[in-house]
């Protein structure tokens, strides 16, 4: 009867099977019987278990001394994360994958250094990081590895260097906070005056409809007037038709006129006698 025992394989593992050396199967989490090799039947074959750990993983590269495209040299440290996604690969195909993956990062980040300038670190530092990223994933993905990201974590350069880019960093944060400020004085000087002009426009506008109101209102008063003007004239007419047709009428207002006179203690008349006389003598 052969003996066996258990071996249980956790969900953040794989176990590699080998029966005699020979890559057999890659066991999934859970639990397996294999033969006992200290009790094991001669001649039959030997099984052996190996566990990979296919957790996320970091990778940690540090103050690697690298040169730019303009002979600046400057230390670089690069964080990895990544994880095994193929076990067997990993396990077969490179003697040891994390050992691989070092040499991957570490020239990825030497040959993206190599082709920028010290200038086009300090204004685009993310390239270097995306660099990287592009570089090592297709590497590490033929030995079954799975680079989640590569970020740079620290850039130092020389201490006089580091003096003068302190400098630039902090004129360019300097010239930013300027133009912002002078964008920011241009559009109220913009609103302002835009704003001065639709109150001159609406101003002008209500100058406008103030002097055609104006003018309608002469036009109107004018005409109302000469309306006026040409009914008195037509009354003035009627009347002295109406005089001339009927002479007692005219005799009448003349004694109107008369009665009112006589009610002012000042006011004098004058008669023509000569012409009553001569009416009675006739």
């Amino acid at each position: 009867m052969a003996h066996t025992r258990d071996i249980i394989i956790k969900s953040t593992h794989r176990g590699l099977r080998y029966e005699d050396g020979r890559l057999t199967d890659v066991l999934e989490a859970g639990r397996y019987e294999v033969p006992d090799a200290s009790r094991r039947r001669k001649n039959s074959p030997v099984v052996e278990i190996v566990l990979v750990d296919v957790r996320e993983r970091e990778l940690l590269l540090k103050g690697q001394e690298i040169l730019t495209s303009d002979k600046v040299a400057v230390r670089v440290s690069i964080i990895t994360q990544y994880r095994v996604v193929d076990p067997a690969a990993a396990l077969e195909k490179v003697e040891s994958y994390t050992d691989r993956l070092y040499s991957d990062v570490q020239l990825a980040a030497r040959r993206s250094l190599a082709s920028m300038t010290l200038e086009g670190i300090l204004t685009n530092r993310n390239q270097l990081s995306e660099d990287i990223l592009g570089d090592v994933q297709d590497a590490a993905s033929g030995y079954g590895i799975a680079i989640l990201r590569a970020d740079v974590k620290d850039l130092v350069f020389p201490g006089n260097l580091q003096e003068i880019m302190n400098r630039v960093l902090a004129a360019e944060r300097l010239s930013e906070a300027q133009l912002v400020e002078a964008r920011t004085d241009a559009e109220r000087e913009g609103i302002e005056a835009r704003s001065r002009a639709e109150t001159e426009r609406v101003a002008a506008e209500a100058r406008r409809e103030s002097e055609r109101i104006k003018a309608e209102s002469r036009a109107d008063t004018q005409r109302l007037q000469a309306e006026a003007d040409a009914a008195a004239l037509r009354l003035h007419a009627d009347g002295a038709t109406a005089y001339t047709d009927h002479p007692v009428l005219l005799r009448v207002r003349e004694l109107e006129t008369l009665a009112r006179l006589a009610t002012n203690a000042e006011a004098r008349l004058y008669i023509g006698f000569d012409k009553h006389t001569e009416l009675h003598a006739e």
